[in-house]
């Protein structure tokens, strides 16, 4: 790793202006940022640490909507009783991420910044049509997920914490690479005031994405019948030494009955 500045601001604003400055990190858990500074695939001159910014970490429940601080850690959404109560998909996705030290200092906010397109969170997050909030504006699921490592954060801009409403029904499931932890095809469902939705992670090769064919045979029949019987294409789907896109196109169908079921 080359030499680099740190700063821990004092506040959402002065972390934004100084994320602003060229080549500048945020950094927030670390767990995706700092393997790639040891791999000499980033090389910021500034690290920028979020980490004692109090007012973006907590959780809290109210007026059917589970609000979440983007400084709030993995095992502190999975370990939260709240969450457990409201959407417990949401809970138990956040429980099997990585593993026990990745849980203890990544974060939902440093997720859905990076957009892995093998990560849960944005599943989540695309799956249960949440919000997510910056200090400059809130932004719709459907419009902050633009493609591999891509999202419609502006320079300089924070993500701050991100509004799930509370789904009627929601399940998810991942097949999980067994070294990584990271999906090679996780499916989050929902059915609630955002309508039916079904998102796929891992198994796009521009990220993560909605599954029309699955969302309309689930609202019509909310059951692992009904997944059964969509198909989804194959086509821009991900094929690596892991599995074909034909394989991810047939696992799709298959993690979405199961999630139904729960």
């Amino acid at each position: 790793m080359q030499t680099f500045a740190y700063t821990q601001p004092a506040s959402v604003a002065a972390a934004a202006s100084a994320a602003a400055a060229d080549n500048a990190k945020i950094i927030a858990g670390g767990q995706s940022l700092l393997p790639s500074m040891r791999l000499g695939l980033a090389a910021p001159d500034t690290l920028i640490d979020l980490a004692s910014l109090a007012d973006l970490k907590g959780i809290t429940v109210a007026g059917g909507v589970v609000k979440i601080g983007a400084m709030t850690t993995h095992a502190a959404v999975a370990a939260s009783a709240d969450v457990q109560k409201a959407i417990p998909a949401l809970a138990d996705l956040a429980g099997h991420i990585g593993d026990r030290q990745v849980r203890n200092r990544g974060t939902i906010g440093g997720s859905l910044a990076n957009n892995d397109p093998a990560a849960c969170y944005p599943a989540a997050v695309l799956g249960l049509g949440a919000t997510v909030h910056t200090n400059q504006r809130s932004i719709a699921a459907d419009d902050f997920f633009l493609g591999l490592y891509t999202t419609a954060l502006n320079e300089g801009e924070l993500i701050t914490a991100v509004s799930f409403p509370v789904p009627a029904k929601a399940g998810w499931q991942k097949f999980k690479q067994p070294a990584s932890r990271f999906s090679l095809v996780g499916v989050f469902v929902s059915q609630g005031p955002q309508g039916t939705r079904v998102a796929v992670t891992g198994a796009g090769a521009g990220g993560v994405f909605r599954v029309g064919a699955l969302e309309a045979a689930l609202a019509s029949n909310w059951s692992a019948a009904a997944c059964a019987g969509a198909t989804v294409s194959a086509d821009d789907l991900n094929s690596d030494l892991h599995g074909s896109a034909a394989y991810r196109a047939a696992l799709i169908p298959v993690l979405a009955g199961r999630a139904v079921v729960g």
